[in-house]
């Protein structure tokens, strides 16, 4: 997965080869796919028109409804965070010493399936619960310190997009990111960056400006029907985005990053795209074979997307009259990604989690591989029979599927109000976002055909 671009590099130097993970596409392709695959771009463009011809105060009372339900108690999101931190701790101490095999070690399981499939996903459905699961909050706020600099204007998500291109490369590209010593050295490393930049720069500038975990689960909570940055409301998911303040040109950069890296995540297992490189998918050489290639596909990814999203809010801003100023338009609707981002998310990782889960759990029984059986489930075993049936894996291609369009009908409605509060005539509002929709609507398309096409896993 990822963590600071200086590791990264060294930890290449000791690379070993890496196997994929599972796949259930095989019975996919036995699937209507060609129909999933429009039915869900018309869906997404059905929503687009729905919501244009809808009398705006009706749309406006629709995404403004809110409920508050309370207030998060901020002690106990200190102590928390302590527990986190003391938690965390366990975890590396373990990828040092604990069993090495990944499927063994809880260092791997807890990084990749817990933190970064389970923990991120309940941020859409939950809040920001990174303001307390955090593990470095709480120890700084315990110790009283304060800032020694002020975090600089133009430093604002720089750190964050070259932190998270450095985590990405590791996950996506590093030939063994799931290795427990080297994944240990990876998360001490940026355990210790960011307590030192907390420590320069304050806890709230730096988690709130320059860490990418931080903020990218604090932009995924605001889509969030529950829950909002420790005050607890009900209201209609993805409304908290709507009304986000605009990013600033780095702060765009990141939102496309975090979704560009995902898809190519999905992109780079493909029969298409390794037979592009040179290699044939059913002869597969591993992950170190590939470093050079999917370097440059991961960095190519993300320039197309960029290049997507920016000539899409560029011709809407011509075709509206130019109104406003354009960089502030796309720091605007590129919260309309975010619930793309989620969905993608949820269907990539679904498949592997449901297996890796059940890894965690036979790890956690015997955390430093000595024979204990702290949670009873010694001779328990790992099922992956629902990847090996057609009604399983239907069931989850059902799941998938269901997930990228909702994402995408999300996404529309987001943009939707997002261009309403622009403060332009309905006209031009609806010129303005009307670019950007089709290419959600494209987006949706590839984003179904990942799931439908040949893979490796």
């Amino acid at each position: 997965m990822r963590f600071a671009a200086a590791l990264a590099v060294v930890a290449l130097a000791t690379a070993a080869p890496a196997s994929a993970h599972s796949s259930a596409r095989g019975f996919v392709l036995l699937l209507p796919t060609g129909l999933v695959i429009m039915g869900g771009a018309l869906a997404v463009l059905a929503t687009f028109a729905i919501v244009s011809v809808l009398p705006d105060r009706y749309f406006e009372t629709l995404t403004a409804a809110r409920k508050k339900l309370g207030e998060a108690p901020a002690k106990l999101t200190v102590a928390v965070s302590l527990a986190s931190l003391v938690i965390l701790a366990a975890l590396i101490s373990i990828g040092f010493i604990g069993p090495h095999d990944p499927a063994e070690n809880l260092l791997p399981l807890a990084i990749w399936t817990i933190w970064w499939v389970v923990i991120v996903l309940l941020h859409p459905v939950f809040g920001n619960l990174w303001l307390a699961l955090n593990p470095f909050r709480g120890i700084y706020a315990a110790s009283g310190l304060k800032p020694l600099l002020r975090f600089p204007p133009w430093m604002d998500y720089v750190p964050a997009v070259v932190i998270f291109a450095a985590f990405a490369w590791f996950q996506l590209v590093y030939p063994s990111p799931e290795d427990p010593e080297r994944l240990a050295m990876a998360v001490s490393t940026y355990a210790v960056m960011t307590l030192a930049a907390m420590i320069v720069f304050g806890a709230e500038a730096w988690l709130g400006r320059g860490d990418p975990f931080a903020i990218f689960l604090s932009q995924l909570s605001s889509a969030a029907p529950v829950g909002v940055n420790g005050r607890l409301v009900l209201r209609l998911p993805g409304a908290g985005l709507a009304v986000r303040p605009a990013l600033p040109v780095a702060g765009s950069v990141f939102v496309l990053l975090t979704l560009s890296t995902i898809s190519f995540d999905g992109f780079a297992n493909t029969f298409l795209w390794l037979s592009s490189i040179g290699i044939n998918p059913l002869d597969h050489p591993g992950r170190t074979a590939l470093v050079a290639a999917n370097t440059l596909g991961l960095a190519a990814s993300f320039g197309v997307l960029a290049a997507f999203y920016f000539a899409s809010m560029a011709l809407g801003w011509l075709w509206a009259g130019k109104p406003g100023v354009l960089r502030l338009h796309a720091g605007r609707f590129v919260y309309a990604l975010i619930p793309i981002s989620i969905a993608y998310h949820f269907a990539h990782y679904l498949g592997d989690a449901l297996v890796n889960i059940q890894y965690f759990a036979l790890a956690a029984n015997d955390p430093l591989g000595t024979g204990a059986d702290l949670l009873g489930l010694r001779g328990q075993h790992v099922t992956a029979s629902f990847l090996n049936n057609a009604s399983g894996v239907a069931a989850i291609f059902a799941a998938q599927t269901t997930a990228i369009v909702l994402g995408h009908i999300v996404s529309v409605a987001v943009a939707h109000s997002i261009a309403m509060r622009s403060g332009l005539t309905r006209q031009a509002a609806w010129k303005l976002e009307a670019p950007l929709a089709a290419a959600m609507v494209v987006y949706t398309a590839f984003g179904l055909w990942l799931l439908s096409t040949p893979s490796i896993g």
